[in-house]
């Protein structure tokens, strides 16, 4: 073995170490960054053949650096709704500035003011499927057809009332009308009820009810607002029959396309005809137009717009993208990836399906260094340093005794 082989391998552990160094300080520092991913370095020897088998010729000390990608982290909680973990395999599917997409475990997400998307600490944006249309069919292996999922689209709504109820009693002791509407302008009570139409105006539908036999009502709905219709033009004309306990007889329902609004069905099996005085009383779904006042998201990835009225829209849809060798994912700035050659291409589905996790709101996952870990490999890296640095100036200091021997 030549001293010159000594001195090369000597350094070349050196370098070995340093690359290990670089790793430890670089999860260090990273200990409690958001989704961060541990990185390691992993030595393989490098032999030389020799001719002289009385010879030994050094080899050298090869590094490959690991990133465990695929290893989860802790969760900690939050107090936000949008802040996001994955809970087993997957990714969430980001965006940046330029619109190119990357892959990310970092779901620290917050409302940006100014476009109202929902952006995570490293300025990447969250990109999922729109439910306007329906329940999406996502592109398998790719993700061009996700969207921005943006909380100002989401703005005023307003509820078309789509169903109701009456219900309540109609007294016994009504005398039997001489003719039901709309042959002539009699009832035997009248009410209404408060709606909405497709723009959240409210309209109020008139409701007369008539008496038409001992154990038989009519139950006609009118637009008050056009009161010309009344008597001849109803909305809709139902009948409702009593048995002799003065219960409904069968489920009656009356179906009222409200004006400029939607078809509502009014349940009207609630009512009763018992002796005694009328109590009536009547609901109807929809609302005038509501704010959102924030949101919140399933665990299959489904995201709810709030709404000032205390009720819910699924409006979006967060898919998790997937790749068969995770922990060969390219690493870029911002904590997201890329794909390689080796981590294969973008598999795209929801959450709890095809082995990818679950979605967490109120959750971030923690980085996966073990800061106790990474000193010890801090540790033992010191110290093969300094033996390899020793071993270097004694192959230095026998060198230099050779070259005085020539002298």
């Amino acid at each position: 073995m030549s001293l010159n082989g000594v001195l090369r391998t000597s350094v070349s552990g050196m370098n070995a170490q340093s690359n290990r160094i670089a790793t430890v300080a670089e999860n260090i520092q990273n200990a409690s960054t958001t989704g961060y991913k541990r990185t390691s370095t992993e030595f393989s020897s490098l032999l030389l053949e020799s001719a002289d088998r009385g010879a030994y010729n050094s080899g050298a000390v090869e590094t490959t650096i690991r990133r465990s990608i695929s290893e989860n982290g802790a969760h900690a909680g939050t107090s936000s709704d949008s802040d996001l973990a994955i809970t087993g395999n997957g990714f969430f599917v980001v965006r940046d500035q330029g619109g190119l997409p990357y892959l990310t475990r970092a779901g620290s997400f917050m409302i940006d003011g100014p476009t109202g998307n929902l952006v995570n600490k490293g300025g990447f944006t969250l990109m999922g499927y729109s439910l306007a249309d329906g329940e999406p069919a996502p592109m398998l292996n790719g993700i061009t057809d996700l969207q921005t999922i943006n909380i100002k689209r989401m703005g005023q709504e307003a509820q078309p009332s789509s169903a109701g109820s009456v219900s309540g009693n109609l007294s016994d002791e009504t005398p039997v009308a001489a003719s039901a509407p709309p042959a002539v302008a009699t009832y035997s009570k009248k009410s209404s009820l408060k709606v909405y139409d497709n723009v959240g105006q409210a309209k109020v539908l008139d409701v007369v009810m008539t008496k038409t036999g001992t154990k038989e009502w009519s139950v006609s709905f009118y637009d008050q607002a056009n009161p010309a219709t009344y008597p001849a033009t109803p909305l809709t004309t139902t009948t409702v029959k009593f048995d002799s306990m003065g219960q409904t007889l069968g489920t009656p329902i009356a179906t009222v396309t409200v004006p400029n609004g939607q078809a509502m069905k009014i349940d009207l099996s609630g009512i009763t005809q018992l002796s005694g005085d009328f109590n009536l009383s009547g609901t109807a779904n929809g609302s005038s137009p509501i704010s959102v006042t924030g949101t919140t998201f399933g665990s299959d990835g489904t995201v709810y717009a709030l709404y000032s009225n205390n009720t819910k829209k699924a409006v979006f849809k967060v898919p998790l993208a997937d790749v068969a060798s995770p922990d060969n994912l390219s690493p870029r700035a911002g904590n997201v990836f890329t794909t390689s050659v080796d981590s294969g291409e973008i598999q795209v589905g929801f959450a709890g399906q095809s082995g990818r996790g679950t979605i967490k709101s109120r959750a971030l996952e923690q980085s996966n260094v073990d800061v106790g870990a990474e000193l010890t490999s801090m540790i033992e890296s010191q110290t093969v340093y300094t033996a390899n640095s020793k071993v270097f100036m004694t192959g230095n200091e026998m060198i230099e005794t050779l070259v005085n021997l020539k002298r």
